[in-house]
């Protein structure tokens, strides 16, 4: 006795029965269905063998998985652009907001979130960075050295003169992801005193 559940599926055969013929075709259709002997809660289930070659390509276009993601080889540090930024009278904000969408890579058609797409941007003149309003004497930064009453403050002016670089480095990294890919990112950000800097060997472009 044979029990057809679907047209083009599986047949239930019961073991008494397994002395019929153990090959059956299905209507309509180019596969061939025949009983396996690996016994399934008392039967023997029939398995499902197509008679086309497995390595038949499909005719038409797959629509439903087209989303595109970055390899490693769309992202390797070599081939990453290089810019270069004079931040001479720019003011602050707005020069580190447009770094890190170039270090994070969102001016790119490629741009995935979860993924180092960005450039490496170079910024000279770092003592000469602006801001507006009373920032220079109203701005504190604040670092603190993990012991008792080891808070330090100081205003624009004061890190300005003392670390311009840092300054700069606040403002980009308070910008970027927190976490190991904001870290990585940060990386890119090199930031130099005065105009001159040590990567003429990678060709940087200026900054649009």
């Amino acid at each position: 006795m044979a029990i057809l559940c679907t047209p083009t599926c599986v047949i239930f055969s019961s073991l008494q029965s397994s002395s019929s013929s153990s090959s059956f075709k299905t209507l309509n259709t180019g596969t061939t269905i025949s009983s396996s002997t690996t016994p399934f809660l008392g039967f023997s289930v029939a398995s499902a063998k197509s008679t086309s070659p497995l390595n038949t390509k499909r005719s038409f276009k797959d629509i439903w998985n087209n989303t595109w993601y970055p390899k490693a080889a769309d992202h390797r540090h070599s081939d990453k652009t290089w810019y270069v930024v004079d931040a001479t009278d720019k003011i602050l904000g707005r020069l580190a907001s447009t770094i890190a969408i170039h270090i994070r890579g969102k001016n790119l058609a490629t741009y995935t979130p979860s993924v180092d797409m960005g450039a490496y941007v170079i910024v000279v003149n770092a003592e000469k960075v602006a801001v507006s309003g009373k920032k220079r004497t109203q701005k504190i930064y604040r670092r603190h050295s993990g012991r008792p009453g080891g808070m330090k403050e100081e205003t624009f002016d004061q890190l300005q003169h003392r670390i311009p670089e840092r300054i700069i480095e606040h403002a980009v990294r308070g910008m970027l992801p927190k976490g190991r890919l904001g870290r990585e990112l940060f990386t890119h950000l090199k930031v130099y005193k005065g105009p001159n800097h040590p990567h003429e060997a990678q060709q940087p472009i200026e900054l649009p």
